[in-house]
């Protein structure tokens, strides 16, 4: 940031000569301030800027008398982010944040000008409707500002997933290390989690057994097949609904699973409650830890 009257840089200094943003040109506005390639001019209150803004409010406690009216104030943000931050400042409606970069810029710009009200709608800003296209990039912001109640409700958007997969590197390269560490402890402890309500009680151990209608030697390598197909969907998918509203229903090892019977020609016992094998499962999904 620079005052015109530094000697480096030459500006043009007419004011009426400028581009000013028509929702700020109030003439009877004190200050100019000057987006980044000085092509558009926004004319604000000291006042406004010393209320909402510490670093400006620094700025203006310092002695003055080399200030005048006509003093601009050139500023690094482009013009887009400029507008944003002072449609809030000034209690404006603020048009749409169409882009996380844009987001990212707001912060970076809010927290260098030491800016409490812009943050905080930013904050809240993350858990819209319109912020859900990159839950890992959100959940990296949650983090950085240490705002814990959103970083953990984007970390359980991160479950639709997979983590692993070489198209989320970008987003995970922002995570500091405690957070990348979290989410993986998050993803995995479901998987595992899963596993372990899979191989207990009530699910049968997989091992050979008997028929407890007839007798007949059986055993459950469908389950056990269907179980690894279940693991392995958490992996891709750790939220798991893939699992509960598709998979039982269609995947080749359910629908065998579900098939599976008694050898014995004069039993043939299915060996597999659907209804309430899947309703089991629902409920150990259901009971995951979702929040890292």
């Amino acid at each position: 940031m620079q005052l015109e009257s530094d000697p480096p840089i030459s500006r043009p200094s007419p004011l009426s000569s400028l581009k000013f943003h028509s929702d700020f040109s109030s003439p009877d506005a004190n200050v100019v301030l000057a987006a980044k390639d000085a092509k558009l001019y926004f004319r604000v209150h000291s006042h406004t800027l010393k209320t909402t803004s510490g670093f400006f409010r620094t700025m203006y406690s310092l002695p003055q008398s080399a200030m005048t009216h006509s003093d601009i104030i050139y500023l690094d943000e482009d013009a887009e982010v400029l507008q944003h931050l002072l449609y809030i400042v000034c209690g404006l409606p603020f048009p749409e944040i169409a882009t996380h970069d844009l987001l990212e810029s707001l912060l970076f710009a809010a927290e260098k000008y030491d800016m409490p009200g812009p943050m905080s709608i930013m904050k809240m800003y993350l858990l819209t409707p319109s912020t859900l296209g990159d839950p890992l990039r959100l959940y990296s912001i949650a983090r950085r500002y240490d705002w814990q109640n959103e970083a953990k409700i984007l970390s359980t958007r991160t479950l639709s997933l997979n983590i692993h997969d070489p198209v989320h590197r970008p987003s995970l390269r922002t995570l500091s290390t405690d957070a990348l560490l979290d989410l993986f402890a998050l993803h995995r402890s479901r998987r595992e989690a899963l596993r372990k309500c899979l191989d207990g009680p009530p699910f049968v151990s997989g091992d050979p057994s008997r028929c407890m209608q007839c007798e007949n030697s059986i055993n459950y390598s469908t389950w056990r097949e269907l179980k690894h197909r279940i693991i392995m969907e958490m992996d891709e998918r750790p939220l798991g609904d893939t699992i509960l509203d598709k998979g039982l229903c269609e995947w080749p090892e359910a629908v065998a699973c579900w098939r599976a019977a008694c050898t014995n020609e004069a039993c043939k016992r299915l060996l597999y409650d659907r209804s309430e094998t899947v309703r089991v499962i629902r409920e150990c999904i259901e009971g995951l830890a979702d929040t890292s």
